[in-house]
């Protein structure tokens, strides 16, 4: 049994021949002790054949295909250069890192290939004194090989990654989330800082905004006057509101403030205002982002719902693979698997609770919304990830479907059936010649119309011929009767003439 393992290498394919074994199993033991040490290593591994990489390029086309799961064209011709052919090929084994790709080149090559076990092991050690096998190759120049190959594989996957518009949607929601969660406690933080000053400020204000931009501008409550009551009403858009404030700082009971403190309130005020105008432009870009990836689920549900659910799902190819029972119970997972657990309720709803669906249908309907919701957004995903033109004539008819639905639960009013609503979206984006012809050698509703009805009077054609067979075998099988009585008849005939005859020579 001739045993080989291939080792890919950014410097090239290299071949290298094991020891003759009957059985490979039994190397791995003898391989564990030796691949720490060369000179036992290299006496069980020889080196069969090298072929180098002509460029860079070579090398990362190469390496694209083994990741691929792709047998390239050097690696066949290095392959059927070097490996023995007619009946020494039959008890050939070839030792391949990757399953995938030793499946490939037996069923290619016809070559038996093996993966895992011993060829981990030896692998291993090739890998530890590869620029030692090899003639010519030092160790900085196989590290350099590497290196660069790993930059430029890289930089590839990075630039050819189908799902690079759904990353930028992904970091805005969780950045949007986060940003949420900061200004949330550092108003907390503003109210509680300032509050020594001026306590009264918290009843009146509620808005963490406003709020801010409030204790910025009057700063010492001391030196606030009747000059600067108009800036404020524009600040608080509430004239009524600005007097109470103008009351209140005459007469609060807060303690006196340095100068120093109080620069350090309005700086920090300063932020939290300027986080929040930078949270609004960033709803923007979200906004705008979501329209051109995902028009339709963003029409039907809103942009930081399917946002929230293209993060969650990972990317919106992803997210359209899902089944809608998936979909709808997607970010409760932690409650769906306590409730199995338990064997209690499962969840009803998971990120698609926020939908503005939701709140408005009843309580003993907000199951029901949430499965048919789940079905649109589904459809909705599948048509943003797989059309070729993107348009929200598909989301504002699902979104009607949505609405109709919850009319359904409130008055029982017939909704239109889903047939009937996409064909009304295909016409309308036919109208605007924005819907794609089906290519050729697809039928279309009127050839398979036309086809059906071909086939259903192939098959009344079918049992007319079928009747028509019958009524020949009823009348074949009655001539045939008829044709048998009349043959029993003159054999009975006969048979009395015989009769009669032999009576008359008796007598």
């Amino acid at each position: 049994m001739v045993f080989l393992v291939l080792f890919e290498h950014a410097a090239g394919y290299a071949l290298f021949r094991c020891q003759d074994v009957e059985d490979i199993g039994s190397l791995l033991p003898e391989v564990q002790e030796a691949v720490m040490d060369y000179s036992r290593f290299t006496s069980m591994i020889n080196l069969e054949a090298f072929s180098p990489f002509k460029s860079g390029a070579n090398a990362l086309d190469n390496i694209n295909s083994i990741s691929e799961g792709v047998m390239h064209d050097d690696l066949r011709a290095f392959l059927l250069n070097n490996v023995p052919k007619g009946k020494k090929k039959s008890k050939v084994i070839v030792g391949v890192a990757d399953p995938k790709l030793g499946g490939v080149i037996q069923e290619i090559l016809e070559i038996p290939c093996q993966s895992g076990g011993v060829v981990n092991e030896v692998l291993r050690g090739v890998r530890l004194y590869f620029h030692r096998l090899i003639k010519g190759l030092t160790a900085p120049a196989a590290a350099k090989a590497q290196l660069g190959l790993g930059h430029s594989y890289s930089r590839a996957r990075v630039k050819f990654n189908v799902h690079r518009a759904d990353n930028m949607i992904i970091q805005s929601i969780s950045l949007l989330d986060q940003l949420d969660k900061d200004i949330n406690t550092f108003s907390m933080r503003i109210r509680e800082w300032y509050s020594y000053h001026f306590p009264e400020l918290i009843k009146i204000i509620t808005d963490n905004l406003t709020y801010a931009r409030v204790a910025q501008f009057i700063g010492n409550r001391k030196e606030f006057n009747d000059e600067k009551l108009e800036q404020l009403e524009d600040i608080v858009m509430d004239s009524i509101k600005a007097q109470c404030i103008f009351e209140a700082a005459r007469v609060s009971m807060g303690m006196d403030i340095s100068p120093i403190d109080l620069i350090n309130i309005q700086r920090f005020a300063s932020r939290v205002i300027a986080l929040v105008k930078y949270r609004s432009e960033l709803s923007e870009y979200l906004s705008s982002k979501m329209n051109n990836v995902a028009p339709n689920l963003t029409t039907l549900i809103g942009e930081q719902v399917g946002a929230r659910l293209i993060s969650h799902a990972g990317s919106l190819t992803n997210l359209a693979k899902y089944p809608a029972s998936t979909v709808q119970i997607l970010g409760a997972e932690k409650a769906l698997f306590r409730a199995l657990k338990t064997r209690g309720n499962t969840p009803k709803y998971g990120l698609i609770f926020h939908s503005t669906f939701i709140g408005r249908a009843g309580t003993k309907n907000k199951g029901r919304i949430s499965r048919y919701l789940a079905n649109k957004c589904s459809i909705a995903s599948r048509i943003d990830c797989f059309t070729e033109i993107p348009s929200i004539t598909f989301g504002e008819k699902l979104r009607e479907q949505v609405e109709e639905r919850l009319v359904f639960f409130e008055t029982g009013a017939t909704p239109r059936k889903n047939i009937h609503v996409m064909q009304e979206a295909i016409g309308e984006l036919e109208k605007k010649k924005m819907f794609l012809a089906l290519p050729p050698g697809m039928p279309s509703s009127e050839k398979k119309k036309k086809k059906k009805k071909r086939k259903r009077d192939e098959m009344e054609d079918g049992d007319k011929d079928d009747s028509m067979i019958d009524v020949n075998l009823d009348t074949s099988r009655a001539t045939a009767e008829d044709e048998d009585e009349e043959d029993e008849t003159k054999l009975k005939e006969k048979s009395k003439k015989k009769k009669k005859k032999s009576r008359k020579s008796i007598e």
